[in-house]
């Protein structure tokens, strides 16, 4: 039966922090489908939480659309695919793999929410929740494709924000470093933010009770949303959690 509130739709969901989304919202009541390119890995969270599993690739607009068509009326997007990018000096690296990299973490969104919204307007109802990172905006980063890739992920949650503002909230978060297959190179003495985390922030993002903070970039470990919810009228008023250049 459809769960009364409506379906999930998690790319990248398979492992790591979309694994983790999925059984947040499924645990929440929602009905989930969890959508990757490895098959055995997102069958195995579809069936830990009851949900469905669907192959994408979030770089092809056919698959995108063959992913949605499936999936249904989707309530609420999660567009968390991503890829860290290849190693070795920018100048080295092949473009076509550089490029791969924006494909996944920039086209991938773009092409998953373009999808999702005409339903979404003509319902009159659904969210968006996109994976950011610090990346977009944190100094020293030596990873210029993963880093420009998350800079135009957060630019584009923005702006989409206040397309459709009124009639889909927008959000785009950072979860923080989290340990992760991309990220477990790093080494046991980073410091590593709590897995549990950005499930619960995309748990309240979902439930509309942060709707006036759509558009505002929230970080899963660094703020607390129960007190920006407090705060979203001061928030919006003084353009703050805003990634902004200040003279």
């Amino acid at each position: 039966m459809p769960s009364e509130r409506g379906t999930a739709l998690i790319t990248g969901g398979g492992r790591g922090i979309g694994a983790g989304i999925a059984r947040e919202l499924a645990d929440d009541g929602w009905s989930v489908v969890v959508a990757a390119r490895s098959r055995d890995e997102i069958d195995a969270v579809a069936d830990e939480v009851g949900g469905r599993a669907i192959e994408v690739d979030v770089s092809d607009r056919a698959s995108v659309e063959r992913m949605v068509g499936e999936a249904g009326e989707v309530e609420l997007l999660v567009a968390n695919a991503g890829v860290s990018g290849p190693d070795g000096a920018t100048w080295e690296v092949e473009p076509e793999d550089w490029w791969h990299v924006q494909e996944i973490n920039f086209l991938g969104v773009h092409l998953c929410c373009r999808t999702v919204i005409p339903q979404m307007l003509e319902r009159g109802s659904g969210r968006i929740v996109i994976t950011a990172s610090g990346a977009a905006y944190l100094p020293g980063s030596t990873a210029p494709a993963y880093s420009s890739s998350k800079a135009a992920v957060a630019r584009y949650g923005e702006t989409l924000a206040n397309e459709l503002r009124g009639r889909i909230p927008v959000f785009f978060f950072s979860p923080g470093l989290v340990k992760t297959a991309m990220t477990q190179h790093g080494g046991d003495d980073l410091p590593w933010t709590p897995p549990e985390l950005a499930p619960r922030l995309v748990r309240v993002l979902a439930s509309g009770r942060a709707d006036a903070l759509a558009g505002r970039y929230i970080h899963a470990e660094h703020d607390d949303i129960e007190d920006l919810i407090v705060r979203s009228d001061e928030i919006v008023a003084n353009d703050l959690n805003a990634i902004r250049l200040q003279r």
